[in-house]
């Protein structure tokens, strides 16, 4: 089988200046989890190395300010977090930040460990939100972006939806664990005067993946909270939902329908995720072969199917899914359509078959534009750039410094 050929456009163009803030309100960034680091020395050095990189990037690619402040959206693992926190390390990392006109506002905590170059697949679940050690992690996270995060923006943490489906989790741990964290992020927040909160992220087989799920989780978590007598506004104003346009694309989801009703069940959104998913229609399932190069070992790519008569099926990972739909090709009733969850530049589709998910993060970012009050932290988070297909590789400051300006001119056009 011949794998297809894949590209996309190198020029983007720009209509007029932009800034690297969305707005006096909105800030951007990348997220780091896509440099391979474990430890302090490792992380700090990919910023070094690379982010700095990024940022001159932006700047040359776009009429962006040299002078004006970058963003950086940190990724810590459990080790690197608590290397960082040991010593004089994290007033050394500040003075790095102020050197560098650099500031960090959120911290991505979902995967625990090793995130690279390894089999990761549903163990960046482990260890999930029943265990101390997710809890001792996540509050490590806390400790230090209320530190880092500047007054006026606050800061952000985010983290796995409690659990995966397959685990089977305990429930109440996990709302006991998620209440301890609210509690130390409300003090935190009196202590450092800063809006601190955790965003929980839904993804598909997660212990809560769409809409409908995420409502119901944060319903049963406050009416735990109440069984114990327990305050519920600390939940309310510190713990919320990150909102990944890749995720709830893949789940079907119209953005505005699930932005307005996660909206009116209060539920906040601490951050949205600004990422994409490949797409497929088939009407066979010899159509699906154009996915056979995005079939690797390292992340769990769930594949979501949508039939003719609109059901949907959802499949643990690419390679299950194509074998079982190889064996029963008569359960698929097409025409379909598949959305996978692997993490495509934001910039453009690749070639055809294949197509994306733009159009969710497109609406989600029109959205905001519309409700500005909604979510001040914004991240741009293509993981995947070390696994795409060898047609698809390109310097990684260049894949980065080319998905900016795809969102800043795309906020440019929706502030019209």
């Amino acid at each position: 089988m011949v794998a297809p050929a894949y590209g996309f456009p190198t020029q983007l163009s720009l209509n007029q200046p932009l800034t690297m803030k969305l707005s006096s309100e909105v800030h951007l960034s990348y997220c780091t989890n896509i440099h391979p680091a474990e430890t302090w020395d490792e992380t700090f050095s990919a910023l070094q190395k690379h982010t700095l990189k990024v940022r001159d990037a932006v700047f040359s690619d776009s009429n962006l300010h040299e002078a004006e402040p970058f963003a950086i959206g940190l990724r810590l693992s459990a080790n690197a977090a608590e290397q960082l926190l040991e010593e004089d390390r994290l007033d050394n990392f500040k003075q790095w930040l102020d050197q560098e006109s650099c500031y960090v506002y959120t911290i991505n905590g979902f995967p625990y460990g090793a995130f690279h170059d390894t089999r990761v697949k549903e163990q960046v679940y482990a260890p999930d939100w029943t265990t101390s050690d997710r809890l001792s992690y996540t509050l490590n996270l806390f400790n230090i972006i209320a530190e880092l995060a500047p007054r006026s923006i606050g800061g952000s943490v985010s983290t796995l939806p409690g659990s995966f489906k397959e685990f089977q989790a305990d429930e109440t741990l996990i709302f006991k664990h998620l209440y301890a964290c609210a509690q130390h992020i409300a003090l935190l927040s009196d202590q450092y005067e800063k809006d601190l909160h955790l965003g929980l992220e839904p993804e598909p087989l997660g212990h809560f993946e769409n809409t409908q799920e995420s409502i119901d989780f944060f319903n049963r978590l406050h009416q735990w909270a109440a069984s114990q007598q327990l305050p519920t506004d600390i939940l309310t104003k510190h713990l919320g939902l990150n909102y990944d346009t890749c995720h709830f694309a893949l789940e079907f989801e119209n953005c505005s329908d699930a932005l307005t009703r996660l909206s009116e069940a209060k539920i906040r959104i601490s951050k949205i995720h600004l990422s994409n998913a490949l797409a497929i229609k088939i009407n066979s399932v010899a159509d699906l072969d154009p996915l056979l190069p995005f079939d690797e070992p390292t992340y769990l790519h769930q594949l979501i199917l949508k039939d003719a008569n609109g059901a949907i099926t959802r499949f643990k990972d690419l390679p299950l899914a194509l074998i079982q739909l190889q064996a029963h090709p008569q359960d698929l009733l097409s025409p379909a359509e598949c959305r996978v969850h692997f993490h495509i530049p934001l910039y453009d589709d690749p070639a055809p078959p294949l197509g994306s998910t733009r159009t969710h993060a497109e609406e989600a970012l029109t959205y905001l534009a519309e409700h500005p009050e909604l979510c001040p932290h914004l991240e741009m988070e293509t993981y995947t750039w070390g696994v795409l297909p060898d047609s698809l590789q390109i310097p990684i400051e260049k894949q980065l410094s080319k998905e900016y300006l795809w969102t800043l001119t795309h906020w440019q056009q929706v502030q019209r």
